[in-house]
């Protein structure tokens, strides 16, 4: 499947934006990496091209990555969400914003701490208004397996969001890229979602297992992309 729709990737030179970047560009969509540094999202994008034999990615700074992109996702660490975000608001106003965001709070990243309000993802929505449609997904997919393309991601995804126009779109998306996407319910209910980070890590360190996720039982199953 291919996607007409350019998607901005902030944070696509860390690993989790940069294996999501990967991802898509490879499903065909157009890829705009946004960095505070123009030279490392040029230096990531590149990368991705040479891995996948077209060049469907590009990198620049964040703003101008906003500007060229109809769905953007923010995939940077919960310090830097807002501060990354805020200079961005008009940018963004008319689009999409899906936030991986998750409240990990070092050193005890296995423990869950969620931020005043509940949700990090539903405290954004609130601070840039309806404006922007923020969509909570992708907070409990491996980075490391998102990176190996030859890699099926036993992984669903839990989509949340109170436009529900947007949060079908992001499905769409998430199955373009050989993922489940599933419905979880409105913004507020990202705070399971950004919990479920700390609960995998706990269970990685215990079972000694590289990268687990999550999967919902009871649907019917969809056939692979």
């Amino acid at each position: 499947m291919s996607g007409s729709e350019t998607i901005a990737v902030l944070g696509g030179t860390g690993n989790e934006g940069g294996g999501l970047a990967l991802r898509f560009a490879h499903a065909g969509y157009p890829v705009v990496i946004g960095s505070r540094d123009a030279a490392r999202a040029a230096e990531a994008a590149s990368k991705i091209n040479e891995r996948i034999g077209h060049s469907r990615t590009r990198g620049t700074d964040n703003a101008q990555a906003v500007t060229g992109a109809q769905i953007v996702l923010l995939t940077v660490p919960f310090a830097g969400q807002v501060k990354t975000v805020e200079p961005l608001r008009d940018a963004l106003q008319g689009k999409i914003l899906i936030d991986a965001t998750v409240p990990l709070v070092p050193p005890k990243v296995s423990r869950v701490q969620l931020p005043d309000g509940g949700s990090a993802v539903a405290n954004l929505q609130a601070l840039l208004g309806g404006g922007v449609r923020v969509v909570s997904a992708f907070q409990n997919v491996s980075a490391h397996h998102l990176a190996d393309l030859d890699h099926d991601v036993d992984c669903d995804v839990l989509v949340c969001g109170d436009d529900g126009t947007a949060c079908e779109k992001v499905i769409e998306l998430v199955e373009a890229i050989g993922l489940r996407g599933i419905y979880a319910g409105t913004a507020g209910n990202s705070a399971a979602a950004e919990a479920l980070t700390s609960v995998l890590i706990a269970i990685n360190r215990r079972y000694k297992i590289p990268r687990s996720g999550i999967r919902i039982t009871g649907l019917p199953v969809k056939e692979k992309l």
